[in-house]
């Protein structure tokens, strides 16, 4: 019971952000860019650091287990490319981002909860949901960005250590990257991409938003929020996976 009505409380949530009162258009655009700045500007830099070693070590531990000689070294290249792409980028990377970007989130509205600045702003007649929500959601629709930049980092922390290595030849890689190439894997990992951006701006501010008592219970609701966000995250992976790849 507990569950459904925070079910409740989440698309309540939904339904005072996009269909409340819309904050000055000036005002929303200031805040737009702002939150681009300090939730996708802010990490593109442990999101490239991850790529990069991740798909190095994809392609180390491939190469490694290669034993037979009678498989193309190709296969190095092919393997990375669709650990990479299919789930390492959009998935891994967006549970990373529960716990750098949702944690930010949470604790950042849990704070003004606590010091009643929400409730100041509801004084003034503002929609605090959409002001302090929806710009979250808008800066969140630039993510697949970060994505596609893992992605390519991954992709060439994988050739770096291949060829480095001396475990495949740079033009044997590259064949490896192009062979069974299907374009729809790629709308799959943005679709996912979309849909884990939605749940990365709305559950932590969710928490944030609703959380009770004072400044230790914004770590707690940072904790909940990054379990729960992590959680939907893999659910949804499941249910998209099933539907669009079975």
């Amino acid at each position: 019971m507990k569950y459904l009505q925070t079910i409740g409380e989440y698309f309540l949530m939904l339904k005072g952000i996009f269909f409340g009162r819309m904050t000055k258009r000036s005002v929303l655009t200031d805040l737009i860019f702002k939150e681009i700045d300090e939730l996708i500007i802010g990490s593109l830099w442990i999101v490239g650091f991850l790529s990069f070693f991740i798909g190095a070590v994809v392609s180390l531990q491939t190469a490694l287990n290669l034993s037979n000689p009678l498989i193309p070294k190709s296969l190095i290249a092919f393997a990375a490319r669709q650990s990479i792409v299919l789930e390492f980028s959009p998935t891994f990377i967006s549970i990373i981002m529960a716990g750098k970007v949702g944690s930010f989130i949470t604790s950042s509205i849990g704070s003004m909860r606590v010091t009643e600045q929400i409730d100041a702003l509801e004084v003034m007649g503002i929609n605090s949901l959409n002001y302090l929500v929806f710009p979250k959601i808008i800066a969140m629709l630039t993510y697949p960005f970060v994505i596609a930049i893992s992605m390519f980092l991954g992709i060439l922390g994988a050739y770096t250590a291949a060829v480095m290595g001396g475990f495949v030849a740079p033009d044997l890689f590259v064949q490896g990257l192009q062979e069974e190439f299907i374009p729809f894997h790629l709308f799959y990992a943005f679709l996912k991409t979309f849909l884990f951006a939605f749940i990365l701006a709305t559950i932590p501010s969710f928490h944030g938003y609703y959380m009770q008592g004072g400044s230790l219970e914004v770590g707690k609701a940072s904790t909940t929020s990054f379990v729960w966000t992590s959680v939907v995250i893999i659910i949804t992976n499941y249910i998209v996976t099933q539907l669009l790849l079975s």
